[in-house]
């Protein structure tokens, strides 16, 4: 393994969030959202996914989390993200500035990172290393029509396994989301034998209620029982099906209002005695903001509004799933 050169010193790394911190403006955002759900001490870690929040800069992104009542940011950082992977050494350091500064410690991150010969993504990974990131999702991959399914896996297992041993050595841990759609790991099912090729250790399955109810339908908890032992973060997200354009459609919905069944499902959680990093995710309509736009078309106490409301309903549901 190649040491890790494409990180800043202590010393650079000091100077750089030092600057960052005196360049970024105070927020002073008028707001009736309560302190009272600050639950540092909760059972459960939940970060609002930054993707949300791209209408904000880093300083009013982490005083907006904060003040919600979040543990901390589930950070994009990749193509069209809040931060770019090509300025990520100067724009990480800044945004986990912001972050300490509202009592937010560095953990989730979004990336497109999966191939490790890739200079930018090592430079990814080896810049959250340094900032004391633990979990981030990778890319997602698809099955090529020149290959069969299992002679993909073969590969995306070796590929997994390498990414594994670069991890291990940043400590880190990269989770692979079940997304509905031709994803690989979609049907779930497929999502073992490729994490089988690793120790399980350093990647795993970033677990996505949302895609699992969509594309396994009332066979969920089964998938859920297979891919247990792989899990290492969720995704909270909620969706029910409706006419679009007269098509049956997926429609994403607040949590609680659609198809998932938190309570049943968090209780399979404590069960199984998962208790990893959690992103709640609010792909439903907020103005553009679902959608990681920079000018909304409501207003920001409407979008603040919404992820405070489904914050409570997540951690009154998991208080009360027993």
């Amino acid at each position: 393994m190649k040491e890790k050169n494409n990180t800043c010193t202590r010393r650079q790394f000091t100077k750089r969030t030092a600057t960052a911190l005196g360049g970024i403006p105070l927020l002073n955002f008028d707001s009736a959202l309560s302190r009272s759900n600050k639950t540092r001490n909760d059972e459960i870690n939940i970060s609002i996914f930054s993707k949300q929040l791209q209408f904000l800069n880093y300083n009013e992104m982490a005083a907006a989390a904060a003040e919600i009542g979040f543990n901390g940011i589930d950070l994009t950082v990749r193509p069209k993200g809040h931060i770019l992977p090509e300025r990520v050494t100067d724009d990480l350091p800044a945004a986990v500035v912001a972050m300490q500064k509202y009592g937010l410690a560095p953990k989730m991150m979004t990336t497109n990172v999966w191939n490790t010969n890739d200079i930018v993504q090592q430079t990814v990974l080896n810049t959250a290393s340094e900032l004391h990131f633990t979990h981030y999702r990778t890319g997602w991959l698809k099955y090529p029509e020149n290959k069969s399914i299992t002679e993909s896996q073969q590969l995306y297992g070796q590929q997994a396994n390498e990414l594994e041993i670069l991890n291990k050595n940043l400590d880190l841990i990269g989770c692979y989301q079940n997304h509905a759609g031709n994803h690989v790991g979609a049907p779930i099912w497929d999502l073992p034998p490729i994490l089988d090729a690793t120790k399980n250790e350093n990647i795993g399955c970033q677990y996505d209620i949302r895609h699992a109810v969509l594309e396994g339908g009332n066979s969920w908890e089964l998938g859920l029982r297979r891919i247990k032992p792989y899990i290492k973060s969720l995704v909270i997200k909620d969706f029910k099906w409706g006419l679009v354009d007269g098509k049956w459609k997926p429609v994403n919905v607040p949590l609680g209002e659609g198809m998932v069944d938190f309570k049943r499902y968090f209780r399979l959680l404590k069960k199984y005695k998962i208790n990893v990093p959690i992103s709640l995710h609010l792909e439903y309509d907020l103005g553009g903001a679902e959608h990681g736009a920079t000018n909304l078309s409501i207003s920001k106490k409407e979008v603040f509004a919404h992820m405070k409301k489904d914050l409570v309903y997540l951690r009154e549901t998991w208080q009360n799933a027993i």
